[in-house]
């Protein structure tokens, strides 16, 4: 008979361990001293220990291990080996899934980073675009509702989620106030029903516009952009047209937001000469 401090020297398994094993009913001491409480194992036990890191190695919980400690006929632990490699490969699958996703992440913050730092102000042009969109009159704070009620919309009719959202501002002349009439559009690959709150249309083009990519925070009252964006039309000669509304669009997605801060373009429709 070996005490368990002496077990564990041989077997490799820390007295913690067996005792755990123990409270499971995993690997039972042979005998308990009724007198001190102390736990003794025997060597022939030692073989059970190696099998039960054997399994462990092979992915099977403690549970499972216990099934296999009992006697079975040989084609039912065949049954239950396949059935373990049918859960390892579904789980290396879901593995490959979540290593082409991190890709596919990693590649989207290296095209954040890289549009973050090229020319922040520049004049471009916006083409048309077929979207989906809900106007309303809300507090500020109830910006991301009217986001999420649109998306769950869109997503309804097989529009995938991860595309860029856009904010037309109606009211707000570049500053920031409680009540705002705002626009949420997400672009579309195909037409969809409008309904009572989503309007389905083609969002106009804007012949000249400047734009500045920057990283801003969704939940911010107060953005810096706006009035850097104004400050240089007015110091190029550029007008701003009144027309069309300020045009936000968030870059970042909701799931690859990092912190608080997501990248976004902000667009102030020009008047052409």
């Amino acid at each position: 008979m070996l005490k368990i401090s002496a077990f564990s020297k041989l077997s490799g398994i820390s007295v913690k361990a067996l005792r755990f094993y123990d409270s499971v009913k995993l690997l039972e001491p042979a005998v308990i001293d009724p007198n001190n409480g102390y736990r003794y194992y025997t060597q022939e036990q030692l073989l059970t220990v190696k099998r039960i890191t054997a399994f462990k190695e092979h992915g099977f919980t403690l549970d499972q291990i216990k099934t296999l400690l009992e006697e079975h006929p040989l084609p039912e632990v065949k049954l239950k080996l396949a059935d373990k490699k049918k859960e390892l490969e579904r789980s290396i699958l879901e593995a490959q899934q979540q290593l082409k996703e991190i890709d596919n992440r990693i590649a989207r913050v290296e095209e954040a980073d890289q549009r973050q730092h090229e020319t922040p102000i520049t004049v471009r042009s916006v083409q048309p675009q077929l979207t989906a969109s809900i106007r309303d009159i809300v507090p500020r704070a109830h910006l991301c509702l009217l986001l999420d009620e649109l998306t769950k919309y869109v997503n309804s009719y097989g529009e995938g989620e991860g595309r860029d959202l856009t904010i037309l501002w109606y009211d707000h002349g570049g500053t920031y106030t409680d009540q705002v009439e705002l626009e949420v559009a997400v672009p579309l690959t195909k037409t969809i029903p409008s309904n009572e709150r989503v309007n389905v249309r083609l969002l106009p083009e804007l012949k000249a516009a400047a734009s500045l990519v920057h990283l801003c925070s969704p939940y911010d009252d107060s953005c810096l952009a706006a009035d850097q964006l104004a400050s240089w039309i007015s110091s190029q000669g550029y007008v701003r047209s009144y027309i069309d509304p300020i045009r936000e669009t968030y870059l970042t997605s909701d799931k690859d937001i990092y912190g608080k801060m997501r990248l976004a373009e902000l667009l102030f429709p020009l008047e052409l000469g």
